[in-house]
């Protein structure tokens, strides 16, 4: 840890911006966001303690700061919930022809952004960091069963929004058993 210094924190930068930008929908406040956490980080770079290997555990310290800073901003108005995209925001995607992966790419971003903050964070750090569920309680400060019930939540309605023909996944009931 002594040799640890925060420089170590700069071939992280796309990942904590590539969050940041699915976190808030907006390159600009991704960017203010990455900003304000690595500035946190270097204030309580004493603080950090690695848990695991590196960069990794560092990478999941930053993705807490992040967390916390985000939530902040939601509770403070300094942040905004994503908004369902407008096609007022893409007048030249509007005017081209649109593939099928560009189209399913924008059902997407529409889906997630009308997601909870709370479960669009989760379903982010299992699904595109590929944290375990273990690891993603950790980085959000939750118990592992409330990962998982956002999880399974977020996943579900994201099946709703991007396929509403499609049956409501019902919880897998154990077999009945009779007890004499």
């Amino acid at each position: 840890m002594d040799d640890l210094r925060p420089e170590a924190m700069v071939p992280l930068l796309p990942r904590l911006r590539r969050h940041a930008r699915l976190l808030t929908g907006q390159a600009a406040r991704a960017d203010d966001l990455v900003q304000d956490t690595v500035e946190r980080a270097c204030r309580k770079w004493a603080l950090f303690t690695p848990r695991g290997e590196m960069p990794a555990a560092l990478l999941a310290w930053l993705l807490t700061l992040m967390h916390h800073l985000y939530l902040n901003g939601l509770r403070d108005g300094r942040e905004h919930l994503l908004e369902p995209w407008d096609e007022d925001q893409g007048p030249a995607l509007a005017q081209t022809d649109p593939t099928p992966a560009l189209d399913h790419a924008l059902d997407l971003q529409r889906a997630l952004a009308r997601l909870t903050p709370a479960a669009r964070e989760v379903l982010l750090l299992v699904t595109v960091e590929e944290y375990s569920y273990r690891e993603t309680a950790d980085i959000l400060d939750l118990p592992i069963g409330t990962v998982m019930s956002r999880l399974a939540r977020a996943r579900e309605q994201l099946r709703q929004r991007l396929d509403p023909t499609a049956p409501r996944q019902a919880p897998q009931a154990p077999p009945l058993r009779v007890v004499k």
